[in-house]
């Protein structure tokens, strides 16, 4: 699947529901599951299926904020990082700033 793929088929799935929601509720079902995908990431005899799942629930709810916010994922991602580091333009980055 593309990302472009990933929001059609969550917009199927759930558009009509994510509408009603808003940004705001959205934004915290979506905080909600980064918490549980942090949580998995810090349990070292966490189940790696479930630990894949994590990472889709936060996808799909990244997604959903997308849909909303009426932001193509796809786009974003090929206007960011397409030419390569945003700050080098280097594919590996070779600039020094590391974020924390």
């Amino acid at each position: 699947m593309t990302l472009r793929d990933v929001q059609h088929r969550i917009r199927a799935l759930f558009g009509a529901k994510d509408g009603k929601r808003g940004v705001e509720g959205t934004f915290m079902w979506f905080m909600e599951e980064v918490g549980e995908l942090s949580a998995a990431l810090r349990d070292p005899s966490a189940d790696p299926d479930n630990l894949r799942l994590e990472f889709a629930d936060v996808l799909a709810w990244l997604a959903t904020l997308a849909n909303i916010a009426g932001v193509d994922l796809e786009d974003a991602m090929r206007q960011k990082y397409g030419a390569g580091c945003p700050k080098c333009h280097a594919t590996p980055c070779v600039c020094g700033a590391a974020k924390p």
